[in-house]
Formats: structure tokens, C-alpha cells, sequence
């Protein structure tokens, strides 16, 4: 495990709030459980999974044709969110099943995104008063880092409070993420 970023903007008090844990099932988002548990003090801990509500919208729509508005069957639509918000909630729970057997008191959270997966983290940290939000980070680079994004480094720039980057020690891949 590989610990690459502590950063504190210094608009939080540290000693207030829980811990914030990016969870997707990811190895990455596993190791920065296991470093959760390992470095921070004992504090309730949320383990949060972001899900992509615009994607049901996204997987159900015909492609679009110049002529035509394309029809996407509402119900469609809402059995495949529910399908992805179940999923989440799946995921978080792990996560925090996860969390518990390393010893902190961890509650799920699985929640739809509102912009990017980034913001939400960051508004939930805010929301919740996170004393520290700690994300894993596959260390993406190059072409794929500027496709896919990067939500450590969103997630770095905007909290709120101190910020716990874990890189995939397993990862192929190198650079910055």
C-alpha cells in the first residue's frame, strides 16, 4: 500500500466528524479501507459509493438520429437506476463489512451523483462534517487519466477537510491518477 497525498486545506477541524471512505470494490478502494483502519484514530467511519444515475438514461436510449427524437420507455429507465442504485447499495454494504472486520464502526452509504463522482464526494464530506475523506486511486496515465478522469484529484481539490489518496500497490499502471 502506497500513500501519496495527505493534503489539509485547513477549513476543518480534524478532531470533528467521520471518516469518508470512497468505496467502488475496486482493489484500490479496498486498500484505502485497510489504510483507514491502519493510520486513522478510531472514529465512525462512512464507506460511500457513488452511482451514476444519468447512466440508466444513458443505457436505454436508442442512438440518436438526426431526424428523430429518439423514445426512451420511462419504466425502462427506472428499472435499470433501481438495478444500478441496488447495486451501490451492495457495494457500500461490502465496504463496510470490510471496514467492520478491520475493526472500525462503519456505517454503508450509497448515493446518486449529482454532477461527477468527485463533487459528490466532496459535498457529502461537507454535509456529513468529515474530519477526512480517503479515496483510492488506480494511477491512471496518459490518454486514459484524460478519458476517464480522475476523482482522487477532484476530490483533493475541493474538500473540505484532509485527504487520504491510496495508490493500488497491485495497479499496472503508473503516473498520476
Amino acid at each position: 500500500m502506497l500513500i501519496v497525498c495527505l493534503e489539509y486545506p485547513g477549513r476543518m477541524n480534524p478532531d470533528d466528524g467521520p471518516t469518508l471512505v470512497a468505496f467502488d470494490g475496486s482493489a484500490a478502494s479496498r486498500q484505502a479501507v485497510a489504510a483507514a483502519a491502519a493510520l486513522l484514530k478510531p472514529r465512525v467511519t462512512i464507506v460511500l459509493t457513488v452511482w451514476e444515475a444519468a447512466l440508466a438514461h444513458a443505457a436505454v436510449a436508442s442512438a440518436p438520429d438526426v431526424a428523430m427524437t429518439p423514445s426512451v420507455d420511462p419504466a425502462t429507465v427506472l428499472k435499470f437506476d433501481e438495478a444500478l442504485r441496488g447495486h451501490a447499495e451492495r457495494v457500500a454494504n461490502e465496504g463496510a463489512e470490510f471496514a467492520r472486520s478491520l475493526g472500525l464502526d462503519a456505517e454503508p452509504l450509497a448515493i446518486a451523483d449529482v454532477r461527477d463522482i468527485a463533487r459528490t464526494i466532496v459535498e457529502v464530506a461537507q454535509e456529513r462534517k468529515a474530519a477526512t475523506i480517503v479515496v483510492g486511486s488506480r494511477g491512471l496515465s496518459g490518454l486514459r487519466a484524460r478519458f476517464e478522469g480522475s476523482t482522487s484529484k477532484g476530490v483533493v481539490k475541493h474538500a473540505p477537510c484532509p485527504v487520504i489518496v491510496v495508490h493500488d500497490a497491485g495497479g499496472q499502471e503508473s503516473g498520476g491518477d
